[in-house]
């Protein structure tokens, strides 16, 4: 929000901007909630989530390297880099690992949690009479 609109330039609004790779929407579909979470650059076995006392937590990170070496051999150039990012949601005491669902597509996680525990049938029990 500006209050003084054309006062300070876009840069000084930068400042605060969140400039973290998990870019992350959370909405409601069919009684669950849909986490879509944007993780550019990662692979799929750079990620991993873990629940843990009622909390979600999901963790990406990568190392790449990239070299360009001339026709004898010699390095000319080498990129490297390295980075982690991770991001907790609680989502309740009653949920486990069995009832999320993830999958990932083209940079992008997307997490299915039911809003709640899914109720559990119970089996019928008799009771022997001896």
């Amino acid at each position: 929000m500006k209050l003084l609109p054309g006062l300070f330039s876009d840069a000084f609004d930068d400042m605060f901007y969140d400039r973290s790779n998990m870019k992350t929407d959370i909405r409601m579909k069919d009684g669950n909630y849909v986490l879509d979470m944007e993780l550019p650059g990662y692979q799929k076995e750079n990620i991993q989530m873990e629940l843990k006392e009622g909390y979600l937590t999901i963790h990406a990170s990568r190392n790449t390297t990239n070299e360009e070496k001339d026709a004898k051999g010699n390095l000319i150039r080498q990129e490297r880099f390295s980075g982690s990012c991770s991001r907790s949601f609680y989502i309740g005491e009653g949920i486990t690992q069995e009832d999320i669902k993830a999958s990932f597509d083209n940079g992008e996680l997307h997490v299915l949690i039911p809003k709640e525990a899914p109720k559990k049938v119970e089996e019928k029990r008799f009771i022997p009479i001896d």
